[in-house]
């Protein structure tokens, strides 16, 4: 496998930190993350149900169950065009504006800095960003997969719906629950895959040069598990509040107002509904999704990430 991909490797290296290196790692982004995201659309599915109303389905199993004797493999499947979609573009910003300011604020303005805040830095300056391409498409997906019957049937219907009732704001109207909720989630992802890859290799106890390429991607996808745990802790009560706030929003009713009156109702318990799924979902998601950026980087003759 190392073999094979050495041998299609392009015969024209890009040089790092270059304006086609970013381009790469932001093609790289999409290609993580919009088809990992819309994989597991039926876990995302169920994890959002069971947030709004945690008294739908007594478990997983069952609500796949029923989705599908009502709806087919369709229905299980509800919401992947948003989903893909969304997924891409924030992947493209995630991973892109990252490599970026990861360079711009460790190489160029603060060499001398300590690396975890580079990392915490670079990663929520790349999330602020990707969130607002992201976040129109999440609006429409929760709403979709929350609402019974649903809000609307496809992601053109969904859009249409929106912007006729509630104007284009309304496509943003979850976006600081948004920015609560990935902000931090990224932060720990990049910053903890980063730390952990670094630790894994002194375990190890050799440089990662020494080690080949398919060696070094499954360092990625090891620490992109151990880092994605901790993703979903960190940002389950946010992601709690941006399907309940996008699926239960009142006309003309607050950010603030909309969030206090839905924890009077659901209370500190009601923000962990459903965060075993999410970490089976994230955990797996996050990993793959180390595993696919940096086989693309090998693929192009570029370094993995961490360990360096």
């Amino acid at each position: 496998m190392a073999g094979k991909l050495e041998q299609l490797k392009p015969q024209r290296k890009i040089e790092l930190y270059s304006g086609n290196y970013f381009a790469a790692c932001t093609l790289g982004g999409i290609i993580a993350c919009g088809p990992t995201h819309t994989s597991v659309t039926p876990l995302d599915l169920v994890k959002c149900r069971r947030q709004v109303d945690d008294k739908l389905y007594r478990s997983n199993t069952q609500a796949w169950k029923m989705i599908y004797s009502k709806e087919g493999l369709r229905g299980i499947f509800f919401g992947w065009s948003p989903t893909f979609i969304g997924y891409s573009f924030q992947g493209a910003g995630k991973y892109g504006f990252y490599e970026i300011f990861k360079y711009l604020y460790g190489d160029k303005l603060a060499p001398n800095a300590n690396k975890t805040v580079i990392y915490l830095a670079a990663s929520a300056s790349a999330e602020f960003l990707a969130d607002i391409a992201l976040c129109p498409f999440e609006a429409i997906k929760v709403r979709m997969q929350t609402t019974l019957p649903p809000f609307a049937h496809n992601l053109r219907d969904g859009w249409g719906k929106i912007v006729k009732q509630e104007g284009y704001a309304g496509l943003y109207k979850g976006l600081y629950p948004l920015w609560g909720r990935q902000i931090p989630y990224t932060m720990v992802k990049f910053a903890s895959f980063e730390k952990t890859v670094e630790q894994i290799y002194k375990y190890l106890g050799k440089p990662k040069s020494s080690y080949n390429s398919l060696q070094q991607t499954g360092v990625s996808f090891l620490g992109g598990y151990i880092a994605g745990i901790g993703c979903a802790a960190v940002s389950h009560p946010a992601d709690v509040m941006v399907s309940k706030l996008n699926s239960d929003r009142k006309a003309g009713e607050g950010a603030g107002q909309a969030l206090t009156r839905i924890y009077g109702n659901i209370g500190f318990r009601g923000l962990w509904n459903g965060l075993p799924v999410r970490i089976v979902m994230i955990g797996t998601l996050t990993a793959f999704q180390w595993l696919i950026y940096d086989s693309f980087k090998v693929y192009l003759g570029l370094p993995t990430t961490g360990g360096h």
